[in-house]
């Protein structure tokens, strides 16, 4: 049996619901809360009695703060920063030394509703724009985009690399390098919280009142269940191995074994937030406006006065619980209360004269424990209790909602005990609508159960949204991605003949053993005009419509093109139209435009048309041929040659390297080494720029490929665009260690053969 947790203190401070709770770390076994009344603070242990004091209160938000996390000390801050998320869409960052912030954090479009830190003053949010960022040094380096609904939940496991996010979509999703390498799929309703375990598990918590625990290879190793509502939150334990969590039943649970084995209630309804201290204590914070403490040890727990008071305080509360139509006269006595309870936490509802009473079984002490006196319902019938019946339960308010001409309104269903913007969320997601009205529904909520007599079942109001009767949302749907392995393409033998007289060239030039070069892009130059020419002729005659075909003259004239002769404004006619040709005939059009692109008159006229880079990622595409991939990078790779095509490459760098990076699984070793190499190039023309989101990025695609079984040479390329990155840039050298790519790198270590690849291995780790 766990230890006995006993209330240590209560905390008094906030004015409006505590929504995040946090171990603050420095000073040493403080507490880090953040409150709807748009403060955070830090509560630090007394010395003289078991209590916290007040010793620091952080403003600056403009809307409620709904997620803390606590940055450890680094170089700049000595006392670490406090991270508070706001339904401002923005992060704050504070210190110890003033409550003003020392600095924002912008690019989330909702309510940042999650936060986590990680290795290197790595930061991960979630928001209720359905993405979660990752932040270093001030700067957003990542965004990771994929579900359908807003991201409650974050987390980190820094060991193995992961990250891990939990959405209103009921999905979990892994994370790897900004890669989504699974997504997990098992609750019923929201996921509102994710834990980490010591081992590379970890649990998440959902709306549909269970807890999951999960490996990281995505299997579910068990499903616990004990909350009777709504499961808001968890954390772990010292052990690593059990657990706590809080949510709408009022309760905090302790966890071991997968078992509840002592619940601590509440007298506030809702316990959004439960964190864990080094020394074990549990802090809750909750719909109140309190910061709980709870403790094990004999010598910091409350006074015996405080202690009963606190329950005299739970005793009085208030319980919605909702009982429909069952009669008062069919509950048990008191004398019910004589038999002892299954499990810890159960409840039962008991008759006392014209109240109706529920307690809670306390397994640890053996005994039944009264928890508040229920409400809405002890009348007996819906008539006489005053409430409405919506769906089996009970409300005070029942409103009808229009929403579009023609369809039956919505009911929104609202308790007076419940917090408005709990039942505005809860609306909204039962019926898929943007979070954007999440505010608007609940003001209007409160707006019209302020001061009203409660026998009305549904008052007559406005539109919550325009104040009219009508409403037409605008909330887009999001579709899902199949994901979906390319199939093994052949390469070598002409993909018409067999006859293999003609093949891309596979030659390249510009990669030495002189790593990390200076602004030394590297190209493919070596080609065939006979066979080029031939293969052209070949199929403008066989495969090509004959509305599409060309004089064979003209076909000829492009051996000068393709030798490195001045190109002309005929080479240009005529390649524009053999680039129309057919996906299956228009390999050596590519290749001539892989050449081409390298020619200063053809980059100024290609790579100045806003249409030239959509035409060349379309031969990306995973249903594509290995010839049309790697030629398409190849010219990618090329058009850094001249000054027009470098600069398109750069405006256009996050679109083409996740385009690219639809081949990453191509099995073709040319396609792979022209990925790489097209890396690589980014790598070059951003190892002396300020731009830390496009080495980021080019950090991640980097991990991306690197981490498949890949061709040597592909990861030599590979290698040395990393080391072009990191080897002068501090920040990026940070970035490459949280995201664990030491990993990637040391397996290279022990390749023998080319000796190329473990020597430029070498001078990486030397840099991490």
């Amino acid at each position: 049996m766990a230890a006995h947790y006993k209330l240590r203190c209560s905390l008094a401070g906030h004015q409006k619901d505590i929504r995040a709770v946090a171990p603050a770390l420095l000073p040493q076994g403080s507490i880090l809360s953040g409150s709807r009344d748009v403060t955070a603070k830090i509560w630090v242990p007394n010395e003289s009695d078991p209590g916290f004091r007040e010793a620091h209160v952080m403003s600056g938000h403009t809307n409620f703060i709904s997620s803390v996390c606590y940055l450890p000390p680094d170089g700049t801050y000595s006392h670490g920063l406090i991270l508070t998320g706001s339904n401002d869409s923005t992060i704050l960052a504070f210190t110890l030394d003033s409550p003003e912030p020392v600095y924002k954090l912008t690019g989330h479009s909702n309510t940042v509703c999650s936060l986590a830190s990680g290795k290197f003053g790595t930061l991960l949010s979630g928001s209720w724009d359905k993405t979660a960022k990752v932040w270093l040094n001030k700067k957003c380096v990542m965004t990771l985009e994929g579900h359908e609904s807003a991201v409650w939940a974050v987390a980190i496991l820094p060991e193995q690399g992961y990250m891990l996010t939990g959405s209103a979509d009921k999905s979990i999703k892994i994370w790897k390098a900004g890669k989504c390498e699974k997504t997990l799929t098992g609750h019923e309703d929201c996921v509102r919280d994710i834990a980490v375990l010591k081992k590379p598990e970890f649990l998440s918590c959902s709306n549909d009142a269970t807890i999951r625990h999960w490996s990281i290879t995505g299997d579910c190793i068990g499903v616990y269940y004990g909350h009777e509502n709504f499961v808001y939150s968890l954390s772990v334990l010292p052990n690593g191995e059990d657990f706590v969590s809080s949510g709408e039943d009022r309760t905090v649970r302790v966890w071991q074994g997968g078992q509840v084995v002592q619940t601590i209630a509440h007298p506030s309804m809702s316990v959004w937030s439960v964190c864990v201290l080094a020394n074990g204590d549990i802090v809750s914070g909750s719909s109140d406006g309190f910061v709980r403490v709870f403790t094990t040890h004999p010598e910091k727990t409350a006074s015996t006065d405080l202690q009963k008071a606190f329950e005299a305080e739970v005793a009085s509360a208030e319980v919605p619980t909702q009982i429909g139509e069952i009669q008062k006269r069919d509950l048990p006595g008191p004398e019910a209360l004589l038999n002892p309870g299954n499990k810890d936490g159960q409840t039962k509802m008991v008759k006392k004269g014209d109240k109706v009473e529920i307690y809670h079984w306390e397994a640890a002490a053996t005994k039944w424990t009264k928890i508040g006196d229920v409400v809405g319902s002890s009348g007996g019938t819906q008539k006489s209790s005053g409430k409405t019946l919506y769906e089996g339960k009970e409300y005070d308010f029942v409103f009808s909602v229009d929403i579009e001409e023609g369809k039956p309104p919505l009911k929104l269903p609202y308790n007076k005990t419940e917090d408005p913007w709990f039942a505005a969320q809860r609306f909204l997601e039962k019926n898929n609508l943007s979070q954007l009205f999440l505010d608007q529904v609940a003001n209007f909520i409160t707006e019209n159960t302020e001061g009203v007599t409660f026998d009305q079942t549904a008052p007559q109001v406005s539109d919550p949204f325009t104040g009219g009767g009508r409403y037409i949302p605008g909330a887009p749907t999001v579709g899902g991605k199949q994901n979906s392995q390319p199939q093994p393409v052949s390469y070598g033998a002409d993909p018409f003949t067999g006859s293999g007289s003609y093949q891309p060239a596979t030659q390249t030039t510009g990669v030495t053993n002189t790593y990390f070069p200076q602004k030394s892009y590297v190209t493919f130059d070596t080609s065939n005009p006979a066979q080029i020419i031939g293969k052209l002729k070949e199929l403008n005659s066989s495969k090509v419509e004959k509305s599409c075909q060309l004089p064979n003259e003209k076909l000829e004239e492009l051996a000068d093109l393709i030798q490195g002769k001045s190109a002309n404004a005929d080479h240009l006619t005529t390649m524009m139209k053999i680039l129309t040709w057919p996906h299956e005939a228009v390999f050596p059009a590519l290749d001539v435009l892989r050449i081409a692109i390298k020619d200063p008159f053809m980059s100024e006229r290609l790579c100045t048309n806003v249409h030239f880079v959509d035409s060349r990622l379309m031969y990306l595409s995973k249903n594509n041929t290995a010839n049309n991939q790697m030629l398409t990078l190849r010219t990618l790779c090329n058009m850094f040659r001249q000054h027009f095509g470098e600069t398109l490459a750069m405006q256009n760098r996050e679109r083409i390297i996740t385009a690219a990076l639809e081949c990453r699984l191509s099995p073709n070793k040319h396609v792979q080494i022209a990925l790489s190499t097209l890396l690589l190039n980014y790598a070059v023309f951003l190892q002396d720029k300020l731009d830390e989101e496009g080495k980021s990025q080019c950090l991640l695609a980097m991990a991306s490929v690197l981490e498949n079984n890949i061709d040597s040479e592909a990861v030599f390329r590979l290698l040395v665009c990393l080391g072009t990155l990191i080897k002068a840039d501090e920040t990026a050298q940070a970035l490459a260690r949280s995201l664990d790519i030491k990993n990637l790198v040391e397996p290279h270590l022990t390749k023998s053969e080319p000796s190329k690849v473990p020597e430029c291995a070498t001078f990486i780790l030397e840099l991490l």
